[in-house]
């Protein structure tokens, strides 16, 4: 296959598996995306989606988040993990969107990531799923998948969001990073995979990649 066919089945694949596209955190509008995705650092959606309803009840706005204490707040997100820098980040943006935004989140990734504890997979996130701006949030998931089916060289995650954007159509973009995200979990996990299952890396997978699949399997 060249590269362009392999592009192509993965495009195709993933529209025949994912034609309806969930998106994995619960939110209502942009200041709740981007507070739930700020906490999904280094743990899960599902543990994230128990917690954002707890914090939210309390406050789903800049204005009222400011008016809990950074400590107030890291009591309520403890079970997500990293709550002390979570906490602060979450009442320091809320309080520089109220000071330079009106409490509204810019659509900008220069704004977003001058917001503390906000990287860039972050603003990608909020805002390809909040605004429907084209961006290619780079999780885990998709740096292993792209790595898996040769079509980034795996060194970095930023390498591998460069490689996405020139390979892939823009406007498929925001529908792309999430099917592949659902992909990853479903049927190319890190641990657990079963390339049977996975038919996207049965066919087009690097083949180092399928080599150590199978030497693996043999021990």
């Amino acid at each position: 296959m060249t590269k362009k066919e392999k592009v192509n089945f993965v495009i195709n694949t993933l529209y025949k598996l994912y034609p309806e596209i969930p998106i994995p955190l619960d939110h209502k509008d942009p200041y709740t995306l981007l507070i739930a995705v700020l906490m999904s650092a280094q743990s899960t959606d599902v543990r994230v989606n128990k917690i954002t309803p707890l914090l939210f009840e309390q406050a789903d706005n800049p204005f009222d988040m400011v008016k809990l204490t950074v400590e107030e707040i890291r009591e309520i997100i403890k079970p997500v993990g990293l709550s002390p820098m979570k906490s602060k980040g979450i009442h320091g943006l809320s309080k520089i969107l109220i000071e330079k935004y009106n409490g509204e989140v810019p659509k900008t990734y220069e704004a977003l990531e001058e917001l503390p504890a906000v990287g860039h997979k972050t603003a990608a996130v909020v805002l390809s799923q909040a605004f429907g701006i084209p961006a290619f949030p780079v999780d885990t998931h998709i740096h292993r998948l792209m790595y898996r089916w040769n079509l980034t060289n795996g060194k970095n995650v930023v390498q591998t969001e460069k490689d996405a954007k020139r390979l892939f159509p823009e406007e498929l973009w925001n529908d792309l990073h999430l099917q592949i995200i659902w992909y990853g979990r479903q049927y190319s996990p890190a641990r657990g995979w079963d390339l049977e299952k996975d038919i996207i890396t049965k066919t087009i997978g690097r083949q180092s990649v399928l080599q150590e699949y199978y030497d693996k399997k043999k021990k």
